[in-house]
């Protein structure tokens, strides 16, 4: 039996999920907290070029695993008190308790930054160019791999990080300050949740100046919109853990800064992710979810569809 929506604001939290994969919220979160969280973490560092190794230091020790925030390196452990504008915002708590069932618990929280295109070393860009994923954590110093880096991701589900295990979860990100389309932005594919879990580098091809064409390589493909996440201070948004997502590099003079929080339900609890799973059209799990990684975690093949888009 499907459990009914706590509130009319949940209940099209719940709609959303099951339609697009995704469901923006209408108002952003409190924007003068975001931009208080904002200055703690700017204030901790310079988003430039100094966060880099040098050439020689990486070369000498390359490591491309274990270089993301995990317990004790991660920075939003020291700014706890402060993601109460988040976490205990009415909205996101109903929005997401209706969906993952009351008790949910957090999987991850975490700072993901876009590092501008000004700050990243050229012989970084050497290395990286065209790789579907530019995690730049290998290239960091240590001291400063409590923050997720990025400069671009391809299309990918965020079940990508979670073989052998059901789409159970959501993804919540919140924008610390204003994102043009210069600065990164989200890109979501509305609707991609409904082919269920598939296999990263995605099977896409563009089919329209903002829709593309979607296969599962067993013989389904739908047609997806394309949805560039836009948004002022506290701008928030939740989606499907098989939701296409990526964005571009950096083109702005900036970092973007955001907050991404992956919130799962308890075991056996009964949710209303049962009757958005309940609409998928593929399997909710993966035994392998990438093919893009070699032996020692770097990138194996260069391909990128976003920067496409």
């Amino acid at each position: 039996m499907d459990l009914e929506a706590k509130t009319p604001a949940a209940a099209q939290a719940r709609r959303d999920l099951i339609d697009q994969g995704s469901h923006l919220f209408p108002n952003p979160v409190d924007p003068a907290a975001a931009q208080a969280l904002l200055a703690l973490i700017r204030a901790d560092r310079a988003f430039d070029s100094s966060l880099f190794q040098t050439e020689a230091d990486f070369r000498a020790n390359p490591q491309y695993t274990g270089v993301n925030p995990r317990p004790g390196r991660n920075l939003l452990e020291r700014f706890q008190p402060e993601l109460a504008f988040l976490e205990q915002d009415p909205r996101i708590v109903a929005a997401v308790g209706d969906i993952l069932g009351d008790g949910y618990q957090i999987l991850d929280r975490k700072v993901v930054c876009g590092v501008p295109d000004s700050a990243v070393p050229a012989w970084v860009k050497a290395i990286i160019a065209g790789n579907p994923v530019n995690n730049l954590g290998a290239f960091m110093r240590p001291e400063y791999r409590d923050i997720t880096y990025f400069y671009g991701i391809d299309f990918h589900q965020d079940l990508i990080d979670f073989k052998d295990r059901d789409a159970d979860f959501l993804t919540l990100y919140c924008y610390l300050h204003p994102v043009g389309r210069a600065d990164a932005p989200l890109f979501l594919l509305d609707g991609s949740h409904l082919l269920g879990a598939t296999v990263f580098p995605h099977d896409l091809a563009h089919s329209g100046p903002d829709s593309w064409t979607y296969g599962d390589r067993q013989g389904q493909r739908i047609e997806v919109a394309q949805r560039v996440l836009t948004g002022g201070a506290g701008f928030a948004a939740i989606w499907h853990p098989c939701t296409l997502h990526g964005t571009q590099p950096d083109a702005a003079d900036h970092e973007r800064i955001s907050l991404r929080y992956l919130l799962a339900r308890r075991p056996g609890a009964p949710a209303g992710m049962d009757e958005i799973n309940a609409a998928l059209k593929g399997p909710l799990r993966l035994s392998s979810t990438r093919v893009d990684l070699a032996g020692d975690g770097s990138a194996a093949i260069k391909a990128n569809t976003v920067n496409q888009a």
